[in-house]
């Protein structure tokens, strides 16, 4: 199961970083890379390619300076050669690698070999070649962002006891930074961050007139109503709050009977501590004094080949020799993909159904200190990152599975012919999360201040009780569902949010599933599509002009 689920999650990685590098090959103007020198014949780089083994190309010296040329004639500038050249500095490049800097040079010049690669035209008997080499470099492509993602981890300098609460928090942040706060924010439980996708919800609304809406899903795995309370009233700054909410969860996130692990970690958290002095979380707020330089895509000429790019000189690569030295390059055919010799340990935990990876070791991280007055003294922010390095998380699959709006889209379906062979069926009698059923108490007080909170700030609260499997919904979780749904229908006829019950819409629908209670990419697309087709719903209007992609 753990291997399919992975397999899964690399499948969806791969999926979103081909669509995002197509677009990329459109749009990206600038880089802090060089192009390489292309002044070669296109022959002589194709047959070096094929007669060196990988280690051999990736063991040349990355040093070199390599003349200025300027060419401008389509033909002895073909989109195969100036791809072969940019995928073998970026594979130099790579052996010595060891910041976010230098992989984000690497990302960078592996998109410019997919763009080249991909220029080859149809009717060259390159082209078969060249869609393979197409595949190989977009495996490289996301390893080196991954490479860059995971280094950048290592400067997080604030935690909230939570893997994902920290990865999703600082989402957000350079969300917000990027193009404002979202029109529409989703927020819960896991159920919520693989059951609604936010841009299969702004495209439907697109399409139904109301165009341009920005949508981020703030969703994290245990969220009660104690955290979604804690992530709007206490984490975000006011200026950073969307038009709309859309709280997406079901009973399990209001029973206060059970034992609030999630929140109460968070509370506990150094993060926490430093709210309650008044000290909220921030990004870097001056971009790097880094000029970039500037790459120019493939372009069509006359007869049908490619315009070369500017050629400049190459700045030498730094980096020692022992940067990475768990790391080796592993090779199929042709292809040269890095890969990391170790992996970090991943279990799975379960909590009742619900099952999500999460990191075997706590994570460590660096505090900016409180002056002995801080609770004295006016709101501060705490720095996310920074450009000290301190002791490296240990991430997990999970970090890469989101995409850019917070969205985890998980392609396994629920089958359960298979699923309880490698797990215990656990009634609802026996599940933690509705041990000493109770909607009242703590996370009752929860729901009504974020409902206060809300009205008060005139954002719209939309509630929606996600789907469930018939194999779910057993006779003790039946009956609290139907609790849930009376109380939910209750308070929204007197405090004036608005419900919606999707949690029997399809009970025999196990394609929409990833397992009994949690919605697979194919269930939150058709959640996305009912919310944008209910006309009781009044979404807003966008805000700014700015777009997210």
């Amino acid at each position: 199961m753990i291997r399919r689920y992975i397999a899964s999650i690399s499948t969806s990685i791969l999926k979103r970083t081909c669509a995002a590098a197509a677009v990329l090959a459109v749009t990206l103007g600038c880089s802090s890379t060089k192009p390489p020198n292309t002044a070669a014949p296109s022959g002589s780089i194709e047959s070096a390619v094929l007669a060196q083994s990988p280690t051999s190309l990736l063991a040349r010296n990355p040093n070199k300076s390599k003349k200025s040329v300027s060419v401008s004639s389509c033909p002895q500038n073909d989109g195969f050669t100036e791809a072969v050249n940019f995928a073998t500095q970026a594979s130099n490049l790579a052996q010595s690698a060891n910041s976010k800097q230098e992989w984000d040079k690497v990302a960078a010049l592996w998109v410019q070999a997919v763009a080249w690669m991909q220029a080859v035209p149809a009717g060259s008997p390159r082209r078969a070649f060249a869609e393979k080499k197409v595949i190989e470099y977009m495996r490289n492509l996301v390893y080196s962002q991954q490479q860059a993602t995971a280094t950048r981890s290592q400067a997080s300098t604030v935690s909230f006891s939570s893997d994902l609460l920290n990865e999703q928090l600082e989402l957000y942040l350079s969300y917000v930074a990027a193009v404002g706060p979202p029109d529409v924010l989703i927020v819960g439980s896991s159920r919520a961050l693989q059951g609604v996708d936010p841009k299969q919800l702004k495209q439907s609304l697109a399409q139904r007139g109301r165009p341009g809406l920005k949508v981020f899903n703030f969703s994290v795995n245990g969220a009660t109503a104690q955290v979604v309370d804690f992530q709007l009233r206490r984490l975000l700054k006011p200026g950073h709050l969307p038009q709309m909410i859309v709280w997406a969860d079901g009973v399990r996130g209001f029973n206060s009977g059970r034992d609030d692990r999630t929140f109460n970690s968070i509370v506990d958290s150094e993060g926490s501590q430093l709210l309650a002095a008044g000290i909220r979380p921030e990004l870097p707020s001056d971009e790097p004094n880094e000029i970039p330089l500037c790459y120019r895509f493939p372009q069509p000429c006359a007869n049908n080949t490619f315009r070369k790019a500017l050629a400049s000189v190459d700045r030498p690569f730094r980096g020692g020799q022992d940067a990475h030295p768990t790391l080796k390059f592993l090779s199929s055919g042709t292809g040269i993909l890095p890969v990391a010799d170790t992996h970090p340990p991943i279990k799975f935990l379960s909590s009742g159904t619900g099952i999500l990876p999460v990191a075997e070791n706590a994570a460590r991280y660096e505090l900016k200190p409180i002056a002995a007055n801080a609770a004295t003294q006016k709101a501060q922010l705490i720095p996310v990152s920074r450009r000290t390095t301190v002791a490296m998380r240990q991430l997990n699959q999970l970090a890469d599975s989101i995409d850019s709006n917070g969205f985890m889209a998980i392609s396994g379906t629920y089958n359960p012919n298979t699923y309880y062979r490698e797990r215990a069926y656990v009634s609802g009698q026996y599940d933690r999360d509705y041990e000493n059923f109770n909607l009242g108490g703590k996370q009752a007080t929860a729901f009504n201040s974020v409902v206060a909170f809300t009205k008060a700030r005139k954002i719209p609260l939309i509630f929606v009780n996600l789907p469930l499997t018939n194999d779910y919904l057993d006779g003790t979780r039946l009956w609290a569902e139907q609790q849930f749904r009376q109380r939910m229908q209750q308070l929204s006829r007197q405090k004036g949010f608005a419900f919606r019950d999707l949690s029997q819409r399809w009970p025999g629908r196990n394609d929409y599933f990833f397992d009994p209670s949690h919605l697979n990419r194919f269930g939150a697309i058709a959640v996305s599509r009912l919310l944008a087709a209910d006309s009781s719903i009044i979404w807003p209007r966008p805000k700014s002009s700015r777009s997210d992609g």
